[in-house]
């Protein structure tokens, strides 16, 4: 039986923001696929986070081709839940999807050429069991194709019907100039830029914003939550069922350091005179950015999703709030 969402999820109206400078409004919170939802996950529980995000108004789901593990599994699985549960949605979701990584072998299965990028996509449709995409992003500048070659196959895509909106992901601030105003004279706008940014990464701090303010282009930040840093699990050590315990890919041991935890256990307590947990204080500094649009998240269990929801209770940060903030992450 499909899944019937539920008929309040769109009861709260300061859920969305417009992406930039489009007609496009995307919601305060993104989910992402780039983990939980391989293979190698219980297929139940993915589709049990896609309908709860649904169901509290997450119109937004982010993946990759090379999401997994295996490379296309997250699309695969998504694509199922699609067909199964919200086909009769479509038209109410925002499915994104990039290319850019190493996904196949041989000289056409990387980077930034013509070739790659269009050929990735219509796999990316089959995987996804869709006619387009809503978002087709590429996923990594490439210091070796003509930043011409990579945008002309980003708008070819969108007047193609594939997909409907071009995005950008890890571009440095030049190489997002360059990409918008190459996409600007070709008539296809730059949509939405997708870079790493959390409290211990603000390197987007240093241009990037600025860039994205001028050319009106949305920004969806990635690892708001610095990889799980900033939830508060690794107050108390390194749980069993973490992320750094089980698939350091991504979060070492290592990188959880006592200066580390400690910064993190005084921004808890910010977070707790706030009337917040430390992720939705974390959340909320990400969106306090103007050129912010959406926060991009990951979930493992529901709860997550529902809590992490929350923030849009106390989303204002004062002055002397981001100061503290600020003199919390220098010391």
């Amino acid at each position: 039986m499909a899944h019937q969402p539920s008929p309040q999820r769109y009861d709260n109206p300061a859920l969305y923001r417009r992406c930039g400078r489009s007609g496009l409004k995307l919601p305060l919170l993104s989910l992402g696929l780039w983990h939980n939802f391989g293979d190698t996950e219980v297929y139940q529980n993915c589709r049990a986070l896609v309908l709860k995000a649904f169901d509290l108004g997450i119109t937004h789901f982010d993946l990759a081709n090379n999401y997994g593990p295996p490379p296309g599994a997250a699309e695969r699985n998504f694509g199922r839940i699609l067909a199964a549960d919200l086909r009769e949605f479509r038209d109410e979701l925002i499915i994104s999807t990039k290319a850019g990584y190493d996904m196949w072998p041989g000289p056409y299965g990387d980077w930034g050429s013509r070739k790659y990028l269009l050929a990735s996509l219509d796999q990316s449709l089959k995987r996804l069991g869709l006619e387009y995409v809503d978002i087709f992003y590429h996923h990594r500048f490439d210091p070796n194709t003509p930043l011409e070659e990579t945008m002309g196959a980003l708008d070819h895509a969108v007047r193609s019907g594939k997909a409907l909106y071009a995005g950008i992901s890890n571009y440095g601030p030049e190489q997002t100039a360059r990409a918008a105003e190459i996409l600007r004279k070709l008539g296809t706008p730059l949509l939405i830029h997708q870079p790493k940014y959390h409290m211990f990464d603000r390197t987007v701090e240093n241009g990037l914003l600025d860039v994205l303010s001028r050319e009106g282009v949305g920004c969806i930040p990635f690892c708001p939550l610095a990889q799980g840093l900033l939830t508060g699990r690794y107050l108390n050590g390194i749980p069993a069922d973490s992320r750094a315990a089980h698939d350091p890919r991504f979060l070492k041991p290592e990188h959880i350091t006592e200066e580390k935890v400690g910064k993190i256990r005084r921004l808890n307590e910010l977070a707790q005179a706030r009337g917040q947990s430390l992720a939705q204080l974390a959340l909320a500094w990400v969106l306090r950015q103007p050129a912010v649009t959406t926060a991009l998240i990951g979930a493992s269990k529901v709860s997550q999703l529902e809590e992490n929801l929350q923030v849009v209770r106390n989303l204002g940060l004062s002055p002397d709030e981001v100061a503290t903030i600020d003199r919390i992450l220098a010391s």
